[in-house]
């Protein structure tokens, strides 16, 4: 038996701390879920969760940064479960559900969630204590709370930074309650014919897509701003004037190439780039199981002493707990199956169901907590991992029931491989989450353990946020493209994420996809890796071209790409500018939080709203002006909302200033 080393013990796991950390993901996640439905996007909660900890917590005096920790740690949660929306939706997209089930979902969640902490656990040691990794959010979490709470100075920026998440959050509701008012519009937008085809360029009234644009990166933005000119600038022009009637206006003529043509090859890219991604992370990852495998065997053949910084689960624990989800799994998949066209073959699928889950697991959780380690859980491609995830369980679902092969079959088995690829998508983000915080828990000297103790919590607090948020916005505002609704508003949520995996399943099973167009997206894709390889090799790592961040901008709305480019131009110069200053470091910081809270505000003010319509029966229950045209919304959406984020820059400046005098 291994000996334990006797250090000492902080204040870390704590029922305040607990209870915090739940209150502040049951928000976030809500916001997370709003977010992620409208624009396939979500943001990263750990920072803001950390400042607003430090905050409230700096009430008691023996309050202690490992206790801040573990609050953000549990919110970070949020930040990641809540990507499950980028299947779910795609149940009701297909008429399978009309309405979101709470045990089903709930259970889809916290079982793929507690996974994905369990198959992470041990991977730490070679991804985080002895890897080089940069770990860019859980290095920038674990600076937020050294500051936070190693000086007076710092106490101050705690309160600086909880107040720039309120006007952050403040601002970004006020100006989504100005477009819910028609006050405002809410889309700025110009289409026009090109020759025989048209184009078009737009951008969401949105400071949330703005916010998250600067929180993402000049790196990304200009990624997507190259996505956007490649298709809106060349695919959405071509197609739209050889495979669209040219007698449509010029925003229905270029929207419906977009759609049905150019999106596809968004798609196609998306997963080529996704798939060689992976490919080159196959031998890092394996080369750290096994370091953690090596680690685990020496330190209980020598008996040597674990100090307190090195403790995580038992690994036997760890197996345990592994093998006992698997009944709970068994039995959510039956029950999805119970009573339906599939009743005959449950049991085998539901053996490859726990299968996938088991193997498909553990890839995505060890290659997304690389990837986490790598470009962050922000920036981690997420939306590669589920594309390549639903393939691979359609083509599993697919070869066990092809020999009763049938409309009805194929379309419980859409709904089926969905399923799966909603816990599997869960392992894969919580794993993402979890080695991002156990850098910045070996950072602030916390306990591994109580790390992933403190994420299982949370893991089960976002599963029981989200199924009664998504039934709720689909009460609202439904989803693009579902077969049935009943929902008020006549203005859908895109979904775009759930979209494309839906329709990616559905040409697998059912052979209806344009494999021609995605074919050609996977050759673009491949020659932005291959440009990406030499663009970085040329200026020695200085230059870089996600390939990823240009397919999701061909695949994405303009309208919702250009927001986020234009708050990564904005970012980038404004950390140019404050980069030499004495208080420069504090205005980045304060920067992020204020970005972090326009998201959490427009989107917290969306839910609200579905709420409303929801209670009242209006689709437009705040619409006040009905006789503004469409030219001056659009402009006073433009002028406004440069006017506020002007503004909040400059407080910004003024407030970091102010911290360091």
């Amino acid at each position: 038996m291994k000996r334990m080393l006797e250090s000492p013990q902080p204040n870390e796991i704590t029922l305040r701390g607990i209870v915090l950390g739940i209150l502040i993901t049951l928000i976030f996640t809500a916001a997370q879920v709003y977010l992620g439905l409208k624009v396939g996007l979500t943001f990263a909660t750990s920072i803001p969760a950390a400042v607003i900890s430090m905050a409230l917590l700096s009430a008691f005096k023996n309050a202690s940064i490992q206790e801040n920790n573990i609050v953000q740690t549990i919110a970070s949660a949020a930040g990641t479960l809540a990507s499950v929306i980028f299947v779910l939706p795609g149940l009701l997209m297909i008429g399978w559900w009309t309405h979101i089930p709470f045990w089903p979902t709930f259970g889809a969640c916290a079982i793929g969630g507690v996974l994905g902490v369990m198959y992470t656990v041990p991977l730490r040691r070679a991804l985080v204590s002895k890897s080089d990794l940069p770990y860019p959010e859980g290095v920038a979490a674990a600076e937020v709370l050294k500051v936070g709470t190693s000086s007076r100075a710092g106490a101050r920026e705690g309160k600086v930074g909880l107040m720039a998440v309120i006007l952050g959050s403040a601002a970004s509701a006020v100006f989504a309650a100005g477009a819910g008012a028609k006050l405002l519009a809410a889309e700025v937008a110009h289409y026009f014919k090109v020759g025989s085809g048209a184009t078009g360029v737009a951008a969401a009234s949105s400071l949330a897509l703005f916010g998250a644009g600067h929180l993402m990166g000049i790196t990304v933005g200009i990624a997507m701003l190259t996505g956007l000119a490649i298709a809106w600038g060349v695919l959405v022009p071509l197609f739209s004037s050889t495979d669209v009637p040219s007698a449509l206006s010029a925003a229905d003529q270029a929207l419906g190439a977009w759609s049905s043509q150019v999106r596809m090859i968004g798609a196609g890219a998306i997963g080529a780039a996704a798939l060689v991604t992976l490919i080159g992370l196959a031998k890092p990852v394996i080369g750290g199981l096994k370091s953690a495998l090596d680690a685990a065997r020496r330190a209980k053949e020598g008996g040597e002493a674990l100090p307190r910084t090195e403790q995580d689960l038992p690994i036997f624990m760890v197996g345990l707990v592994v093998l006992l989800a698997m009944a709970p799994a068994g039995w959510l998949l039956a029950n999805f199956l119970q009573g339906g066209v599939l009743h005959s073959i449950a049991a085998p699928l539901v053996a490859v169901g726990i299968a996938y889950i088991v193997i498909a697991g553990i890839f995505a959780a060890a290659v997304c907590g690389y990837m986490a380690g790598l470009i962050g859980s922000s920036n981690s491609p997420v939306s590669g991992i589920a594309i390549l995830t639903i393939l691979g369980a359609a083509f599993s679902v697919g070869l066990v029931g092809r020999h009763i092969m049938g409309p009805e079959v194929a379309h419980a088995l859409v709904a089926f491989a969905l399923f799966v690829t909603t816990v599997v998508l869960a392992v894969a983000v919580v794993g993402n989450d979890n080695l991002q915080d156990l850098k910045t828990g070996q950072l602030v000297g916390a306990t591994p353990w109580k790390q992933q103790v403190a994420l299982v919590i949370g893991v089960f607090a976002g599963s029981l946020v989200i199924p009664p948020v998504l039934e709720l916005l689909n009460q609202a505002y439904g989803f693009a493209g579902a077969t049935s609704s009943t929902a008020i508003s006549s203005t859908p949520l895109a979904a775009p994420q759930a979209t494309l995996i839906t329709t990616l399943a559905k040409g697998v099973i059912g052979g209806d996809l344009r494999w021609d167009l995605v074919f050609w997206g996977a050759a673009l894709g491949l020659a932005l890796v291959v440009f990406n390889f030499v663009l970085k090799t040329g200026s020695k790592g200085r230059y870089t071209l996600p390939p990823l961040g240009v397919g999701l901008a061909i695949y994405l709305p303009s309208a919702v790409t250009l927001p986020v480019v234009l708050g990564a131009v904005a970012g980038f110069v404004f950390e140019r500018y404050v980069h030499a200053k004495p208080w420069g470091e504090a205005a980045k910081r304060i920067a992020v939080l204020v970005m972090s809270g326009f998201i959490v505000g427009e989107s917290l003010f969306n839910v609200g709203l579905a709420g409303l319509i929801v209670l009242t029966g209006n689709g437009e229950p705040l619409a006040i002006v009905n006789n503004l045209g469409e030219f001056q919304t659009m402009a006073i959406a433009a002028v406004l909302g440069a006017a506020v984020v002007t503004t909040l820059y400059l407080w910004m400046i003024k407030a970091s200033r102010q911290l360091e005098a």
